[in-house]
């Protein structure tokens, strides 16, 4: 594939931000023609070559770029200038982001002083890693070459070489140990290796942070992020290493970078731009630059992370952003300029999850050679710390040192393994415990990830060993239902009708099959209580699945099984899920594992357990280690080896890698580490491991009302789900909608559902449907809350229709006669004034329809009177239910409407004719209205004879052309004088707290 820029300098000119790239230690001066990134986002090559320029004192070193934000017509560069190596796949290194700069593109001052407050972050902490003699710090040099190169060069030479600095330009000796082991297994491919230092806070054991998921309060300023780079004179603090095993940042806001002050963001670009958007600025940098921090994005250079190994192929040509599954492509829209612009090598695909790696090394017994145990001599710090080929050589020295007719350790004795944990977190329903739940009508849940475990050996080779890949996946229950993230132990709302969750359930499977084959259902909810519900519709819907094809439609079967593991493991017995492994042991032995030998794949897995719980967290991290588990212990036992993971305490880091990954996804979904952490690494639930889990429990409640709000728009927004203009709903309302789920599609659905039930004259087409929003009573304008209705409009009459979203039904609807539609009145309507976006006299708009209320049954309101939660086979018979008429208590009624945006949030091409904004929306629903309303009254005219819809009513010589008023119906001055002190405190509170 082509080479991706693994190193390069940034620095501002005249015109726009240059992207150099710079050469790597030991090899000749870079060939790749450099790009610029002007001020107003175009990225183009750059004619004339910069390299002298590239080490000029205002350049930032970087190791990739992660793409443009563009926000409130303001533009930024985020590119990666800190990172750590995590692991090696095939020898090709893998890294974690720990540090992003966020550069702004508006003018060279402004990028110069973004890139000099950078550079001195970059500075301190690599003198400070250098001073303090960590051997992880990342080096320029270090694993940057491409690994084909350094597998050339045997283990333990040394290179020494003359080096420039391409921040100083001064070229200084260079030395160091080329051994392919030690840089790859040792230095960077343990996961874990600062957990001695990272947890010696005083009055904390080392077990009791790491089962927290805390780090030590020694580190905790410096594992923080200091500095948005974008904001010049602020001051900087260099950033200490970072362990997975540590609360590393979270997408939530628990730890935020040092306060941004509007006065310091740059000028904006020409253009239209919101106030609102414009004011979140500092939040929205702050967050993107500590979201992307998090250490929990993680690329390669050369290999392909968004695929299982058995699928990815190293010689292909094309670029590896092509190759990349877009499913988990989280850098995908932001990245997409220079995509567009051809400019491949600066591409740098990212996934979100969990990388780690651990080497470990199995003895042969003396007793039994056909047999083996773990090494007693390796204890689990030495697995963690030392790789086993640092180890040999320590060993070798040592007895050299002693008596050199000793003869080294026999190899033969000793078999050396490497297990790689990759977890793929996918881009489709990305979100936030609460705010994402369930699915979506494109059959996307939530919390969707991939794990695969890899079995190796150290070289990666396939000629001797075989290598094997084994892959689970979790996600949320595939059905619409939320929860309310105001209790600890919420309640579970469904919504939508059995059909309407069918047809998503049905897409959920059919492209889970289609990506690994058969799909075996472990659903670990609660068969008592608040979770049952849902456990029970999910049931019903995968039996219904089976009773109709199945997941390809000829009869293929969907596993399922309901396990309760609550109830099974009570009182932290969770041994017990080995009763669940037995069930799910004939589909784990017929589908298997991916097999490689001879880089050839000689068995592919057929098939994926799905595992979820309600978060798809805790008890999902418990069960997926233990299947991980007894595939390892089989692919060992498939090569006559033996190993015990269950009560072999030497092989803790096998649960340490696990709970590693759990509390990695817990953190990016839930803002804490995972629960029940504590059994995942020991195999033992204790009660300080429940004390724990309380304290985790309370966290994640205070990020669910806090923190989760303003980040899940932003990654809607990172993500190209939603326009910009998220962030000003976010001000209004201080919450973000669900934007993975379009709700121009569930709006259109429900105006198509009302046609169905409430139009019962077949001669009765209808002309048009809107959905707009309402207070709750009639004749009345302003309500405590509103809510969204249908009003749909026919040749003949206005029909209202009050909704239950939930389950899709009318709740109840009116007719309107047009002759008896007496004023339309449209105009400002202001109903609140507490923010920005509620006092906009450009999107506060309505209108009234006046009309008269008859004795008749033809117009009365009709209730459903049935409980909603009641089961009804046909429609005929929810239209048929109980209904009972109202008595009007005037003889004129008025309902009020406002709009709602004609234009969604999210970022996908609007239907033909949409109106352009709520004003044009408005005056478009008035016009057709006393459009249809006057054509009807003109044809009674003509036939100068009463019909049954004029009822004697005689129209001779009567003009009754109905007109559009133009009248406030609540105006921003009255809105001000009904808006009470504690309705504004408690929005000042919240915005405090919340904004």
């Amino acid at each position: 594939m082509p080479n991706i820029v693994r190193k390069l300098l940034i620095f501002a000119a005249v015109d726009g931000l240059i992207l150099q790239p710079a050469p790597l230690r030991n090899h000749p001066p870079a060939t790749q023609q450099a790009i610029k990134v002007d001020y107003k986002g175009n990225v183009g090559p750059l004619l004339k070559d910069q390299r002298e320029e590239a080490s000029a004192p205002t350049s930032v070193e970087a190791h990739g770029i992660i793409g443009l934000l563009n926000v409130a017509t303001c533009l930024f560069l985020i590119s990666i200038t800190g990172r750590e190596h995590v692991a090696q796949i095939r020898g090709k290194p893998v890294y974690r982001i720990t540090d992003v700069t966020l550069i702004p593109l508006s003018s060279q001052a402004e990028a110069d002083k973004a890139i000099a407050v950078a550079r001195e972050h970059v500075q301190r902490y690599n003198n400070k890693a250098q001073a303090a003699g960590d051997e992880d710090a990342d080096s320029e040099d270090q694993d940057d070459a491409p690994s084909v190169t350094d597998s050339l060069i045997e283990d333990g030479a040394t290179v020494s070489s003359e080096v420039t600095n391409p921040v100083t330009g001064q070229k200084t000796k260079s030395q160091r140990d080329t051994s392919v082991a030690a840089d790859v297994i040792q230095r960077k491919g343990v996961y874990g290796r600062f957990a001695a230092k990272w947890f010696s806070g005083k009055g904390w054991s080392a077990d009791s942070r790491r089962t927290q998921g805390l780090g030590s309060s020694e580190n905790a300023a410096a594992s923080a992020p200091k500095n948005v780079a974008s904001i010049p004179n602020e001051e900087q603090h260099p950033k200490g290493p970072v362990s997975t095993e540590s609360e590393s940042l979270p997408a939530h806001g628990k730890v935020a970078p040092d306060d941004v002050k509007p006065e310091d963001i740059p000028k904006a670009l020409q253009g239209q731009k919101d106030a609102t958007t414009t004011a979140l600025l500092p939040k929205i940098l702050q967050t993107t630059r500590m979201y992307f921090s998090s250490g929990n994005f993680f690329y390669s250079y050369d290999y392909d992370l968004s695929h299982g190994i058995g699928i990815v192929c190293p010689n292909s040509s094309l670029p590896l952003f092509k190759q990349f599954d877009p499913l988990f492509f989280w850098n995908q829209h932001i990245v997409a300029p220079f995509i567009d612009a051809g400019q491949h090598s600066f591409v740098l695909p990212v996934i979100q999850g969990f990388v780690g790696q651990r080497p470990f090394t199995i003895k042969v017994s003396d007793t039994r050679p056909s047999s083996a145990v773990i090494d007693p001599s390796i204890t689990p710090d030495d697995i963690q710390l030392e790789s086993w080929h640092e180890k040999q050589r320590k060993v070798a020295d040592s007895d050299s040192d002693t008596n050199t007719d000793t003869p080294p350790p026999e190899s033969s004795d000793t078999k050396d393994f490497l297990l790689t944990l990759i977890s793929r977190r996918s881009t489709k329903r990305a979100g936030l415990r609460y705010l994402r739940r369930g699915t979506d009508d494109e059959g996307n849940t939530a919390n969707s990830v991939e794990t695969e475990q890899i079995f190796s050996s150290p070289n990666w080779s396939t000629s001797q060993d075989t290598l094997f890949s084994y892959t689970q996946c979790r996600g949320s229950i595939p059905l619409f239902f939320s929860q309310s993230p105001y209790s600890l132990k919420p309640q579970v709302s469904t919504w939508g009708t059995f059909e309407t969750n069918a047809s998503a359930f049905k897409r959920h499977f059919a492209d889970l099959s289609a990506r690994y084959g058969d799909i075996y259902c472990a659903s670990l909810i609660d068969k008592h209580g608040t979770e049952a519900k849902i456990g029970e519709s999910y049931e019903k819907h995968a039996r219904a699945l089976n009773e109709h094809g199945g997941l390809d439609g000829k009869g293929t079967q969907l596993g399922f099984e309901w396990f309760d593991f609550h109830n099974v493991c009570r009182g932290m017995h969770f041994e017990n899920v080995s009763r669940l492994m037995d069930t799910l042991e004939p589909f784990a032995k017929s589908t298997g594992w991916t097999t490689i030998k001879d880089d050839q794949v000689t068995h592919k897995q057929s098939g994926v357990l799905r595992t979820n719980c309600m978060d798809c967290l805790d008890r999902t991290n418990v069960v997926q280690s233990a299947c991980a588990r007894t595939a390892l212990e089989a692919q060992l036992s498939a090569g006559s080896f033996n190993i015990d993971l269950q009560n072999d305490p030497s092989t803790s880091w096998f649960n340490t890698l696990w709970a590693d990954n759990g509390d990695a996804i817990s953190r990016q979904y839930a803002g804490t580490a995972a629960l029940k952490g504590d059994f995942t690494r020991t195999r033992k639930r204790q009660i300080t491991g429940a004390l724990t889990d309380f304290g985790l429990t309370l966290t994640r409640y205070y990020n669910n009302i806090v923190n989760d709000y303003f980040t899940q728009a932003l990654i809607d927004y990172l993500l190209g789900r939603a326009t910009d203009t998220i962030f000003a709903e976010f001000e209004a309302d201080m919450k973000s909608s669900d934007y993975f789920i379009d709700m121009r599609k569930v709006r259109q659905q429900a105006i198509d559902r009302c046609v169905g039930i409430v139009i019962e004259d077949h001669d009765e087409d209808l002309i048009h449907g809107w959905t707009l929003t309402v207070p709750t009573a009639a004749n009345q304008v302003k309500t405590a809350t509103f809510e969204e209705a249908i009003l749909l409009l026919t040749g003949k009459a206005l029909y209202f229709c009050r909704l239950d979203w939930g389950t899709e039904k009318v709740r109840e609807f009116e007719r309107i006669r047009l002759d008896n539609v007496q004023g339309l009145m449209r105009g400002v309507y202001v109903t609140s004034t507490l923010a920005h976006r509620h006092m906009d006299m450009e999107k506060n708009v309505g209108f009234v329809i006046r009309y008269k209320a008859e004795s008749g049954g033809a117009g009365l309101i009709r209730r459903n009177t049935r409980a909603l939660d009641s089961e009804v086979a046909h429609d005929e018979q929810r239209q048929q239910g109980d209904k009972k008429q109202e008595k009007p208590s005037d003889a004129g009624r008025f309902l009020a409407f406002k709009a709602l945006p004609p234009r969604s949030n999210i970022s996908s091409s609007e239907a033909p004719g949409t109106p352009d904004n709520e004003i044009e929306l408005v005056k478009s629903v008035c016009d057709e209205i006393a459009r249809v309303a006057n054509k009807t009254q003109k044809s009674a005219e003509k036939c100068n004879v009463p019909d049954t819809e004029q009822e004697g009513l005689d129209y001779k010589g009567q003009d009754r052309r109905l007109e559009v008023e133009e009248k406030d119906i609540i105006s921003l001055a009255d809105a001000k004088k009904t808006t009470g002190y504690l309705e504004q405190f408690e929005y000042s509170l919240k915005k405090l707290v919340w904004g």
